[in-house]
């Protein structure tokens, strides 16, 4: 549905800031709150508030509704950042966390976004600004009205007023924006156009350069070694989300060559984690490529997934005396007896079946029940993929980790509270199971 929604506003239809943005909460929702819907449900509760607090708000001037919108957002924690060193933590990008956040965890532009939406639901124009840097609000009153409530003459141009609901609830004036704009070097020509409305789709970009930002910035600062460490929303799914975003997009100003080099780091997400998108990917991103060298590329890389999810798979099933010994089963959570990790089984094999190589340097021969024992490969917690003995494996009732939980999702059905199991979707390969 995000994909969708982006597409959309790639062919020119009207698609609400709301939708655009929370499009990317789409990719690192895990059965949390945020959806579009929920979004829009909550912004609609947001307002509702408001007319409660402010029961003659309908009667306000176009200025005082946008302050007095401004002043219960801030108030209520659902603008700005509530630590300035937390600026660039990655759950800050997402309009439907910081609805829901219990804290103040808004980027400006995700501010603006709040702001615009719940004005929108008092009749109050208001959309982001173009500035650079940082996103404002741009405020305008009815064309035969004045901000503050007067009419005006027919013919006379629409007042505006920028707003901050990042750092206040107070108004922004243009004389201000426009020396913040002279310190930056920039000529006063090109000021209508950074001090002007900004379409939705750009908004997206932006979202997207700050979501990749955030990630690279937090593995500076915490030399991470994989985006599973990252703090919740998860990395992979929202660097997916931003590079279907910029690939659906582009930048009027961008080349065909210049959006092509996110390609490759999609397929290898792709092809890694999100399989299942290959349709998607052949519907909505081909076609923008046709007649390129990036369709070729394309192409075969969706090929290669096509072929290699066709092969045949090996059945093993349980019916045999070998593999009646194999003593857990595909889904199981389980505890490494020597290492402590936490995985879950995703496949077996009655005996190890890894080559003479590997098995000499993983000492497979010293364990106490050696290579004739079952093998299992299972999915761990940091993201690995491990070959784990049967001795190795703990049966656990232990509460499955938030990352575990996650990654799981990618490759099973649904995780089975009853059983405390996850159910598995790979019935052909081990229908026993």
């Amino acid at each position: 549905m995000a994909i969708k929604e982006w597409v959309k506003l790639n062919d020119g239809q009207s698609v609400p800031l709301e939708r655009a943005l929370a499009s990317f909460d789409q990719f690192v929702l895990h059965e949390r709150e945020g959806d579009m819907e929920e979004v829009s449900a909550r912004i609609d509760s947001v307002a509702q508030s408001i007319r409660l607090e402010q029961p003659d708000i309908a009667d306000a001037t176009p200025r005082q509704k946008a302050r007095l919108i401004a002043t219960y957002l801030c108030r209520h924690g659902l603008t700005g950042i509530a630590d300035s060193s937390e600026y660039r933590n990655l759950q800050n990008n997402f309009i439907g966390l910081a609805l829901n956040s219990e804290g103040r965890a808004a980027l400006p532009l995700i501010s603006v976004g709040i702001f615009c939406s719940v004005a929108k639901r008092f009749n109050l124009i208001a959309q982001p600004c173009t500035f650079p840097f940082h996103v404002y609000a741009i405020v305008m009153a009815p064309h035969d009205q004045a901000l503050d409530g007067r009419p005006l003459e027919h013919d006379s141009p629409p007042e505006i007023m920028y707003m901050d609901p990042f750092r206040s609830e107070g108004e922004v004036f243009r004389n201000d924006l426009e020396a913040q704009l002279r310190t930056m070097g920039l000529s006063h020509g090109h000021y209508e156009i950074l001090l002007g409305v900004s379409s939705t789709a750009e908004m997206v970009r932006r979202t997207a350069r700050n979501i990749i930002e955030s990630i690279q910035t937090t593995r500076n600062i915490h030399d991470l070694r994989t985006s599973s460490e990252l703090p919740y929303p998860e990395a992979d799914g929202a660097l997916y989300g931003a590079l279907w975003a910029l690939l659906l997009l582009p930048d009027e100003n961008e080349s065909l060559f210049e959006r092509a080099r996110y390609q490759p780091y999609l397929m290898d997400h792709l092809e890694k984690q999100f399989l299942f998108d290959v349709q998607l990917v052949e519907m909505y991103m081909l076609p923008q490529f046709l007649g390129s060298q990036h369709s070729t590329q394309l192409l075969e890389a969706l090929q290669v997934i096509r072929i290699g999810d066709s092969m045949p798979k090996q059945v093993k099933r349980r019916t045999s005396n070998a593999s009646k010994s194999v003593q857990f089963k595909v889904g199981q959570v389980f505890r490494h007896k020597r290492y402590n990790y936490q995985g879950v089984i995703t496949g077996w094999d009655v005996e190890c079946a890894a080559g003479e190589p590997w098995m000499s340097q993983m000492g497979v021969d010293r364990l106490s029940r050696g290579r004739h024992q079952s093998f299992y490969h299972a999915l761990v917690e940091d993201k690995s993929v491990r070959y784990v003995a049967e001795e190795n494996i703990v049966d656990t009732e232990m509460e499955v980790g938030v990352n575990l939980m996650r990654l799981a999702g990618r490759h099973f059905k649904r995780w089975d509270e009853t059983s405390k199991t996850f159910i598995s979707n790979i019935k052909d390969e081990y229908p026993d199971d």
